[in-house]
């Protein structure tokens, strides 16, 4: 019987990867010229434009005089944008961002008349299995995929919504090959053999790959492929849209109510979420200061601040971008990630100065906007010297009152000190404003050459050991002959662990205390700073060293009682459970045979984790480290991977390139590097507390 295929013309625009964004722009202007030229003299019936937007506005930027064109092919259904502004990392973007994606981006499309959406995520490295209920949320019920999916049919049933497996992937630029009709129509059959024996009577094909462009023949390669393939395909040029309506009733055939992880037949190139972690840092630091100002102009009702905002959230949406936060471009590219981010800060920092100004916000007073109580220490900055407080720092600049207030300017004389303090807050209501009091309670710290406590939690120095209520933690440097996709190990390497060569306290106050610790590494002297406040739950581990040390992986290692089985960690900003075999060991079992990706016992995550089983607790919040592994009793957390390819063709861990063999000195990370993350212990709420703790919300 003769199948009927369903093919689809589209291009996937990585807005930069291994060319930078203006050269990927100029070649846009090219490949939509051509798509919008085919579209206009029916050349072609539609086009899928990926599922996004801002590659449209990109063009439209430069292409003011195409927009009539752009909205009457939208609205005659023969374009398709959106529903997302930018194809953004699932893993690695939390929920208000993935929200702000989906808002902005049906916005838009919508501006242009575009009324048909899928989830269409055809090339992120896996699949939260969150995204599903903010896709409904936004009613969008369709979504397609590829990447982290296993041995699944074409269609099935993902948390509920209906699902399309690209099976052989959205990668197909047969079209454009360099060689016979004949072969063209060979190497299809092989494709569309494998796509049938997971679908049906009706097969989808993409035809596109990586800022490709339609070929202006493509109606006659299809007909002649179709004549050779008369016995056993048709082919015929649609949208996704035509295959949903035509398989609707085979999505509960296969149902599967979990994330989308799996690397057995597609590459997931875990190795992403720890390569550039400094890219890592900025997207979580990004992340919650545009929050926090959403939240004060929200709470102000202070609506001039919308576009600015929206601005701002396009920004960082465009660094979210899948090949941009994983860090799998060249250095120029992030180097322009970096000056995003740095505009980002820019702006939330001046609308919360703006608010604060705006309304009068006096010194020492303090606002909740976490919906929450709060209770804890926290810091605050004046020009003043003033008395009850403990200060703990300085630097040099202006007062930022007087850099807000547009009725004044500064002079050389008001450049003074900016005094940092903490204060103690109790039981913050949240959106109230009240007075930052003096600290009120005794202080429970405690601080010796090698012991830091209160209360609630000790971390001690033990024969050169350091023990965080019993656990052991260490510092181990591993060999990573990988590259930018994923980390690759040396069979034997089990790492080696840096030594302490001294310790000493280097603040004490009644409100906090800190212990410097410094390690050997292999070249470079790495500081830990490791701090309490009174009364807290947690340690706040701080690392800031200069690394100048290529190619190795630097990981914080906790040796807990058991075997690890199971880690909570935030995915969309909410606890998922995943389950590990904590015997498997990535060392001895690299792969030999083209095409596989080596299975590995690490996983990503957003800003924390909790192990909460029988015989093991710990729990981890970080700013900006978005990975862990599991090993026997051992959880690793990478706070440096370094390596100098973005695709290195002889990594051990994966046996076919990923990507380009580029060189990349940056993706090193030589020179200076932070790394930072708070323990603790106990339960879901512990983690919700401590959280909160980190990422306050608190404007003061």
């Amino acid at each position: 019987m003769r199948k009927q295929v369903i093919a689809y013309l589209h291009t996937h625009w990585d807005r930069e990867w291994y060319r930078e964004f203006e050269i990927f722009r100029m070649r846009l202007l090219r490949v939509f010229d051509n798509v919008l030229e085919m579209l206009a003299k029916n050349k072609i019936p539609c086009f899928y434009f990926d599922g996004q937007v801002s590659a449209l506005e990109d063009y439209l930027a430069m292409r003011p005089e195409r927009e009539e064109l752009v909205i009457s092919l939208i609205r005659h259904k023969r374009l398709f944008i959106g529903p997302f502004y930018c194809l953004v990392d699932e893993f690695l973007t939390d929920q208000t961002c993935f929200r702000k994606n989906l808002e902005i981006g049906l916005k838009t499309a919508q501006k242009y008349g575009c009324k048909d959406f899928i989830g269409y995520l055809a090339d992120t490295f896996g699949h939260s299995q969150n995204i599903v209920d903010v896709l409904r949320d936004f009613g969008i019920d369709k979504c397609m995929v590829w990447r982290g999916v296993n041995d699944f049919p074409s269609e099935f049933s993902w948390c509920g919504m209906d699902t399309i497996n690209l099976v052989r992937g959205y990668f197909n630029d047969i079209f454009s090959l360099k060689t016979s009709i004949e072969k063209k129509a060979e190497i299809l059959k092989n494709n569309l053999d494998k796509i049938a024996e997971k679908s049906g009577n009706v097969l989808l094909l993409p035809i596109g790959a990586d800022h490709l462009g339609v070929e202006t023949d493509i109606n006659d390669q299809i007909e002649a492929v179709n004549e050779i393939l008369k016995n056993d395909y048709f082919i015929r040029l649609g949208s996704p849209f035509d295959y949903f309506k035509r398989i609707e009733n085979r999505f509960k055939d296969f149902v599967w109510n979990d994330e989308l992880r799996d690397n057995s037949k597609t590459f997931t190139l875990q190795g992403c979420y720890s390569s550039r972690l400094d890219l890592k840092r900025e997207n979580i630091e990004c992340t919650y200061l545009l929050d926090l100002a959403s939240r004060f102009v929200k709470q102000q009702k202070d609506n001039s601040y919308n576009t600015i905002l929206e601005y701002a959230y396009k920004m960082l949406l465009q660094n979210q971008a899948h090949d941009s936060i994983c860090g799998c471009s060249t250095d120029d590219v992030h180097a322009e990630n970096k000056i995003r981010y740095k505009k980002i800060k820019q702006i939330a920092n001046t609308i919360i100065d703006e608010l604060k100004f705006k309304n009068h916000f006096e010194e020492k007073r303090i606002l909740n906007l976490s919906g929450e109580a709060y209770s804890g220490i926290i810091e605050f900055k004046t020009s003043r010297i003033i008395e009850g407080y403990d200060r703990i720092g300085f630097e040099n600049g202006f007062d930022r009152y007087l850099l807000t207030d547009t009725q004044r300017i500064p002079v050389t004389e008001d450049y003074t000190k900016i005094n940092t303090y903490l204060a103690d807050v109790e039981n913050l209501k949240p959106d109230e404003i009240e007075y930052i009091m003096p600290a009120i309670n005794k202080s429970d710290l405690k601080i010796t050459e090698t012991r830091i406590e209160n209360s609630n939690i000790s971390l001690r120095i033990e024969n050169g050991q350091i023990f965080i209520n019993g656990i052991k933690f260490s510092l181990y440097d591993f060999a990573d002959l990988g590259d930018s996709y994923n980390f690759g190990p040396q069979k034997d390497d089990y790492g080696t662990e840096l030594h302490i060569i001294r310790s000493k306290p280097i603040l004490k106050t009644a409100s906090r205390v800190t212990l410097k610790i410094d390690f050997e590494g292999r070249w470079d002297v790495i500081p830990l700073f490791v701090s309490l406040d009174k009364n807290a739950s947690h340690l706040h581990f701080r690392f800031d060293w200069i690394n100048s040390q290529k190619n190795h992986l630097l990981q914080a290692v906790f040796n807990l009682s058991n075997s690890i089985r199971e880690v909570f960690s935030e995915d969309m900003n909410i606890l998922i459970k995943r389950n590990f075999n904590p015997e498997y060991d990535i060392r001895q079992n690299l792969p030999e045979n083209r095409g596989i990706e080596v299975k590995n016992n690490t996983a990503p995550m957003q800003r924390g984790l909790l192990i909460d089983e029988e015989g093991n607790n710990l729990g981890i919040i970080t700013k900006g480290l978005t990975q862990y592994e599991v090993f026997q009793n051992k959880l690793f957390l990478p706070i440096l991977r370094s390596t100098g390819q973005i695709s290195n063709p002889q990594n051990p861990a994966r046996t076919t390139p990923a990507g380009p063999p580029i060189e990349v000195e940056s993706l090193q990370q030589i020179g200076r590097n932070t790394a930072e993350f708070y323990v603790f212990f106990g339960n879901h709420n512990a983690f919700k507390d401590v959280l909160n703790h980190v990422y306050n919300y608190i404007v003061v």
